[in-house]
């Protein structure tokens, strides 16, 4: 007997995919310098530390927690809501979180630099 699934024939994984998105980015209120460690229900890479003053690290830290999240607390935990207004082009994110984010935030509809003429 097959398991029964509520996703449609054909539906893709990215197109089911739960992301949590704050009711506020004032409520973002993590860390914006210095060593941040992710617990292991966000980061299970064995490499959770990231040092926020490194751009790389701090652009690797955010795109984990955005797709991670199980929650608003983890989102308010590791993500600050000012450093995430300035760094949110850099970030290589689904197109589907993305816009899920973008919808309830307009100010973050900057197009991604890397896709930016």
């Amino acid at each position: 007997m097959a398991a029964s699934s509520s996703a449609a024939r054909g539906s893709r994984y990215a197109d089911q995919r739960h992301y949590v998105v704050p009711g506020r980015l004032v409520d973002l209120h993590g860390p914006d310098s210095g060593l941040a460690t992710l617990d292991p229900s966000l980061d299970w890479s064995g490499d959770s530390t990231y040092d926020l003053d490194d751009p790389g690290d701090l652009q690797v830290m955010y795109q984990t927690v955005l797709n991670q999240a199980a929650t608003a607390d983890d989102l308010a935990r590791w993500l600050n809501g000012d450093t995430l207004r300035r760094v949110w082009p850099d970030l290589w994110l689904p197109a589907r979180l993305r816009a899920l984010w973008q919808s309830r935030f307009p100010e973050l509809s900057a197009p991604p630099r890397a896709l930016a003429g």
